[in-house]
């Protein structure tokens, strides 16, 4: 195939390639150049702030690992090296190295199997030289969160030893042991019974300064604690006489501790803060029995002391309730309480031993009491299984307290475990309206962790409640009045943050038939004493108990230079903002689309102040935890984003990656920013692209790509990749097309039409510029973009071709379906979003015949290439089976590409390169005048299915000879 592939690029490409090459020297991109185009990930700063790392990765094939050292600038490379991380004293990075890509391409060529094949290899560089240490066939390996000079790697299994039996018996080693097995005398042995579902491999626990290393057999699981003090793991059982366990190993002393042995399983081990505790669940029952008890277990390390906190039989547990194995075990900060999982105890089915099973009925019954419909239960099948509820262990009472119930299922604690009360929210009640009614109603109650009461605080909120990370308040937006609000937890009463500051808090550019969401929220304050909040432009300063006044953080910069504020969160892990914090924020300016960074304070009240801002996106901030060095991704349309850093000012930013240098070998082109007005006069935005040495005296064709709003991305770059269900604009543009993005808003019950009256006036406009092709112009679009495109050809015949991705064609049958990614109904797509119909089948019918483009199949004079996919979880592709069979049956030029087992969007690389490679022939075919390829001309038979693509292009006609004249001769 990727043979079939190339050729299909070459043919192409070949017809306009020369025209190009002839204008500059400069490449068109090609289908087969994405392979070898890079990203840039996992980057990461060092504590001290002196090193830098992350990835260089082409899109198939082998990466590598850069490492920069910031103070003398010496860049190192590492190739293949993956899932890097500095310890905490930023002497080391450590890192895995994956296998060379050709060589496992190779062996799984030669039907290797997977324990055959090159395992990663484990590396540790010591920062001050660069120089490496590498150990093979590690699957993982951990460094403690907090601690240092330890690093605990996990080994694969095992390779067989090599048969070479004539070798063995010369070496001198196997004739002394032959002799010794001889001179004993004969002693009748039985050799125990080795676990079959075996899996324990070496752990190894490392020194990083020394080089000293311990080695642990037949594990299976481990974790470090915090202070990386304690190495905890898991072992498998081996056979009769080497059981399963739980052991402790101190860093210190390298002294292994016994905590646990004997039983058939063991999960979950969770060490405290400290890492003086350890908690882990496990049970005897073994991997066959239809119910496993588990029992929830805790050990002290002062005193090498287990004991059973919870199981069946303990005081709190519910009755028929028992320790859930799929729980997530968790102490609180102060390491007073544990947390941990329960659910009911599962009905015991007795097993019929007179039927066959083949004999059994398959079968799901729908019923209108159903809370959740069939197809979503079915979805939820798993989670259902593994879902616990969680519970409470209070070391100093000494007692156990469920805090999640059947009727309460979401139960949330503050940021430290260590607060009087948690916050339950349930939809229990509301599930039936799932479906049809978002968001979906809730109510909250408030649970006293010490004496086990809970309270009612909320009936039927839009919102989603929260508790603040000292769990003092209660707070949420809520959508039915569109504001912010809290309740303190100790008999405060509900109350509204926001109503009266006349600025909206809901997303203003909201066009669906359903409440806005809001503008999100940065955080809160230590001591929960302030919620930090935003509006379009802003940051707001709540005082939660509502007696001082709002103060808009930003003093109201942002909304007078259009500028929209948001926190970059520099720390992972932080739980409230502090006092005295520097903020830094991300600036996005709404007019020209411009990018940036500026500071401000939480406690002094100035203006933010601006550190960069240009026409680029800015992303993923980042900070040295010690020092004043960060790192962020700067890019544009025409600028790969490559990593940057800088210290506090901003001003000079040292580029560390340079990812794409061949870019400047390829034509790209340009983006700009266009206006016009919607047919009913709403001012609209879009983005034109257009080729590199543009000429606006030549006409050029166009592609229209949409999906809603677009035209924010402005700055944002197109990476050359092949495609999931859209055109790659990159490509399009680098092969002598425009591309137009028009952004669109939609009026409620008329989605189609919305489409029409704001594209269709944006492709005028740019037709009237005289730079466009207007007889060579196409639409393309996935998912709400195909079905607009669906329906739009059923209204014009603007456009010469066009290509839907999972349209709905028939909203009538598509109202009543399944979203089988989730099981949900596509009822509440219509009624409250996307679909924007904004009312039942049954109230609206004539909406929802006049919006679907299969009653008007017979108007469509635009060729149309769908692609639907089987698998399709989104958009069932029965509806582009509809689509399909009335266009055929009317004898339109119809394709649809399927590709099986698929979801909306193409996931495996092979297909989306197939996908490019046939968009592309489409769009040349009808807009360029390229040759049609065989798959257009003549389809592919089934027979020939995985055989022959059909990439190859017709033959063009040849002119016939001219005769010669009498004269002539």
């Amino acid at each position: 195939m990727k043979k079939l592939l190339y050729l299909a690029v070459l043919c192409s490409a070949g017809f306009y390639q020369a025209q190009a090459q002839q204008q500059t020297a400069k490449k068109p991109l090609t289908h087969d150049v994405y392979d070898s185009w890079k990203g840039v990930d996992g980057e990461k700063i060092s504590n001290n702030g002196k090193y830098v790392l992350f990835n260089v990765n082409p899109q198939e094939g082998d990466g590598e690992l850069l490492i920069r050292d910031m103070v003398t600038n010496k860049l190192t490379s590492y190739p293949r090296g993956t899932k890097a991380s500095f310890t905490n004293d930023s002497r080391y990075a450590v890192f895995q190295v994956k296998p060379e890509y050709q060589k496992v391409r190779q062996l799984k060529l030669k039907k290797k199997k997977a324990d055959d094949l090159p395992k990663d290899s484990l590396a540790i560089v010591m920062l001050e030289s660069m120089n490496v240490v590498k150990m093979p066939r590690v699957k993982s390996f951990q460094l403690p969160k907090d601690g240092n000079h330890f690093v605990a790697y996990h080994l694969e299994k095992e390779l067989p030893a090599k048969k070479d039996a004539k070798k063995a018996e010369t070496t001198p080693a196997a004739t002394e042991e032959k002799k010794a097995e001889a001179a004993k005398p004969a002693v009748a042995k039985k050799a125990p019974k080795k676990n079959k579902k075996y899996n324990g491999t070496e752990l190894v626990l490392r020194n990083l300064q020394s080089g000293q290393e311990k080695r642990f057999d037949r594990v299976i699981d481990y974790t470090f604690s915090e202070k990386g003090n304690m190495l905890y793991f898991i072992k498998d059982e081996l056979d009769s006489l080497h059981k399963a366990g739980v052991f402790a190993v101190s860093t210190a002393d390298l002294k292994v501790m016994p905590i646990d042995t004997g039983k058939v399983s063991y999960k979950n081990i969770t060490p405290d803060k400290a890492g003086e505790q350890l908690a882990f669940v496990a049970t005897n029952d073994t991997l066959e029995a239809e119910i496993r008890y588990f029992a929830l277990h805790h050990w002290t390390r002062k005193d090498n002391h287990k004991i059973i906190l919870a199981d069946t039989a303990r005081a709190g547990m519910p009755k028929a309730w028992m320790v859930s194995e799929h729980g997530k075990l968790n102490f609180s900060e102060d390491g007073k309480r544990l947390f941990f999982g329960t659910f009911p105890r599962p009905t015991r089915y007795e097993k019929d031993t007179t039927q066959l099973e083949e004999d059994k009925v398959s079968l799901d019954i729908w019923t209108y009491k159903d809370p959740l419909i069939q197809p979503m239960q079915l979805k939820n099948k798993d989670r259902d299984l593994k879902q616990s509820f969680l519970a409470m262990y209070d070391f100093k009472g000494k007692r156990m307290q469920q805090l999640a119930t059947l009727e309460i299922p979401d139960v949330y604690l503050d940021a430290y475990g260590e607060g009087d009360v948690a916050l339950g929210v349930s939809d229990e009640k509301y599930k039936m309206t799932i479906g049809y009614d978002t968001p979906t109603k809730k109510d909250a109650y408030l649970i006293d962790l010490k004496k086990g009461t809970r309270k009612q605080v909320l009936n039927e909120t839009r919102g989603y409640p929260r508790l603040s990370p000292k769990g003092n308040y209660v707070y949420w937006y809520e959508p039915t009045d569109s504001s912010w609000h809290t309740l303190a937890t100790k008999g405060g009463k509900n109350l509204n943050l926001t109503k009266k500051l006349g600025v909206a808090f809901y997303d203003e550019s909201n066009d669906v038939p359903a409440l806005p969401s809001s503008y999100d929220f940065a955080g809160w304050v230590e001591n929960d004493s302030y919620l930090l909040v935003y509006d379009k432009y802003d940051i707001w300063k709540l005082d939660p108990t509502g007696k001082k006044a709002p103060l808009n953080l930003t003093d109201k910069y942002g909304r007078q230079n259009k500028l929209s504020f948001r926190y970059e969160m520099l720390d992972e892990e932080e739980k409230f903002i502090p006092e005295n914090a520097t903020l830094y924020l991300s600036a996005f300016n709404n007019k020209d689309k411009s990018g940036g960074y500026f500071r401000d304070y939480v406690s002094k009240e100035v203006q933010p102040e601006k550190l960069v801002m240009s026409p680029n996106s800015y992303v993923r901030l980042r900070k040295a935890k010690n020092e004043n060095r960060f790192m962020f991704r700067k890019g544009s349309f025409q600028e790969f984003p490559d990593l940057y850093t800088t210290t506090t000012t901003f001003d000079k930013p040292t580029q560390l990656s340079n990812a794409n240098p061949q870019m400047k070998d390829y034509l790209w082109g340009t983006v700009e920013l266009v206006n016009w007005k919607s047919t009913d006069g709403i001012p609209l935005e879009g983005l034109l692209y257009k080729p590199e040495n543009f000429d606006p005296n030549k006409k050029y064709p166009m592609i229209a790509y949409f999906y809603e709003r677009s035209s924010d991305e402005l700055h944002a770059h197109k990476t050359p990749a092949p495609s999931a269900s859209t055109v790659n604009i990159s490509y399009y543009v680098s092969n002598g097309y425009l591309v137009f993005v028009p952004d669109i808003v939609y009026k409620n019950g008329y989605p189609g039409e919305s489409a029409m009256d704001c594209i269709i006036p944006g492709v005028q406009k740019l037709v009237m510029q005289g730079f466009v092709d207007e007889k060579n112009m196409a639409l393309q679009g996935q998912s709400w973009g195909g079905y607009q495109i669906a329906y739009m050809v059923t209204k014009t015949n603007l456009f010469k071709a066009a290509m839907a991705g999972a349209p709905v064609s028939n909203m009538t049958s598509a109202y009543g379906g399944i979203r089988w990614g989730t099981g949900l109904s596509r009822q509440f797509q219509y009624e409250k979003t996307q679909s924007r119909i904004g009312g039942t089948l049954w109230e609206k019918p004539m909406q929802f015949i006049e919006n679907s483009p299969l009653f008007f199949a017979d108007r469509v004079e635009t060729p149309l290439l769908i692609m639907h996919n089987d698998q399709d979880g989104a958009v069932p592709w029965y509806q582009g089976i509809e689509y399909f069979m009335a266009l055929r049956r009317l004898n339109k030029p119809v394709w649809m590409l399927v590709y099986n087992g698929e979801d909306h969007n193409l996931m495996q690389r092979k297909n989306r390169k197939d996908l490019s490679v046939r968009m592309s022939q489409f769009f040349d075919y009808y807009l360029k005048g390229a040759p049609m390829p065989i798959w257009m001309k003549k389809g592919v038979p089934t027979i020939l299915k995985g055989k022959d693509y059909g990439f190859e292009l017709e033959p063009q006609p040849q002119p016939e000879p001219e005769v010669a004249s009498e004269v002539n001769q």
